[in-house]
């Protein structure tokens, strides 16, 4: 079961996530995990990146496998399949469609409070979408997944 958001990371205008930010993110993340989710690092972590540069480089490949996680495959044709676009920012949109905000850290507040707010059938829908698009993905044996 699903919880809710363990990390969120805010990148300064400007920056490049690099294979040594994302490689840091990682670190920081098992750290977060380690107080956040007790036990569940002996239980094994599964990660699922898209497929960026920084994400399937060999040394941040090495290195979230000395973290102890395990990177699930991600095809490089299917964009669709990183649950952030296709579930999670498009929600967390909607919201704040039309806001105006005076700074950044006004629209790290209301997202904040947005994924704080939902409960963990939220975050479970979004994994079973998931599911669902790589069954699909495997039935078309690879073509293309369109939005549901």
């Amino acid at each position: 079961m699903v919880r809710g958001v363990v990390l969120t990371d805010y990148a300064q205008k400007g920056q490049t996530i690099t294979g040594a930010y994302y490689r840091n993110l990682l670190t920081r993340l098992r750290e977060a995990i380690k107080t956040k989710r007790r036990g569940k690092l002996s239980k094994g972590i599964l990660l699922l990146n898209d497929n960026a540069p920084t994400h399937s480089a060999e040394n941040t490949v090495t290195h979230a496998a000395s973290l102890g996680y395990k990177i699930l495959p991600h095809s490089p044709y299917f964009p669709d399949m990183a649950p952030s676009d296709f579930f999670l920012f498009p929600r967390i949109k909607k919201p704040l469609r039309g806001r105006h905000f005076q700074n950044d850290d006004e629209v790290i507040f209301e997202v904040e409070r947005f994924l704080n707010s939902q409960n963990a059938d939220f975050y479970n829908q979004g994994l079973r979408q998931v599911i669902h698009r790589w069954e699909k993905c495997v039935a078309l044996k690879g073509d293309y997944v369109e939005k549901d």
